[in-house]
């Protein structure tokens, strides 16, 4: 049985309580919610395995609610639409949805796409496992190689593991107390301004390496890998 978490985001009450009873009964958990702003708080709060979005909703479309996920994750997306025009299929496909349904839809086909999806995101994981690929910047930490403009860096291995962490999750921010905890370990009882150490030197080696990406302070907070979109 599965028991990954799905997230399924559709205005039409009764299309999500029909996804939920055939997903629920494959062994998936899922959570719904009714329009996209309500599908991002849930996204953050579910950090779900992944999306099913349907594009027309009110408050946010599926579009913009897709573009903001993608902003933070690359969980991936399926989208609903009752639209079949090949524009909205390409459009999704650009905004990074993994796969798309068209309205009206067998419950059996969604259950068969997620399965195929996911099954597709886990062999990827796989392969590119510990592999980060940003402009200019290459981190390979099965080799604990950092490489800048396709030069090889010197960086001690903590460095390589910090950063490992801050790339590997794209804009979403973390404070210095889970930067310890993420790459020193709950043993380390060491000082959090540890942590500011290793970006000064971080930034060191990255320092004019690409625009399209940067280590960000966030004031009051912590520290983020800053993709612009």
């Amino acid at each position: 049985m599965a028991n990954e978490k799905i997230l399924v985001v559709d205005d039409d009450k009764n299309i999500c309580e029909l996804l939920r009873l055939y997903l629920v009964k494959e062994g998936y958990s899922v959570t719904m919610a009714h329009d996209g702003q309500e599908a991002l708080t849930a996204f953050d709060k579910l950090h779900p395995d992944l999306v099913l979005l349907d594009v027309m909703m009110p408050v946010m479309d599926g579009w913009e609610a897709c573009r903001k996920i993608r902003a933070k994750d690359n969980t991936p997306i399926i989208m609903l639409t009752a639209k079949g025009e090949t524009y909205d299929k390409v459009l999704g496909l650009e905004l990074g949805a993994d796969d798309y349904i068209v309205k009206p839809f067998d419950a059996k086909e969604v259950t068969a796409r997620i399965k195929a999806v996911l099954r597709r995101t886990a062999a990827k994981e796989d392969t590119n496992k510990g592999v980060y690929d940003f402009d200019n910047l290459h981190l390979d930490m099965n080799r604990y190689e950092l490489k800048v403009k396709g030069k090889v860096v010197e960086a001690p291995p903590k460095e390589l593991e910090l950063l490992a962490c801050l790339a590997g999750h794209p804009n979403r921010v973390y404070t210095r107390d889970q930067l310890l905890d993420e790459v020193w370990g709950f043993e380390y009882y060491g000082d959090s301004r540890t942590i500011d150490v290793h970006v000064k030197r971080l930034r060191e080696k990255l320092e004019g390496a690409s625009e399209q990406w940067n280590l960000k302070t966030v004031w009051g907070v912590g520290y983020k890998f800053e993709v612009k979109e």
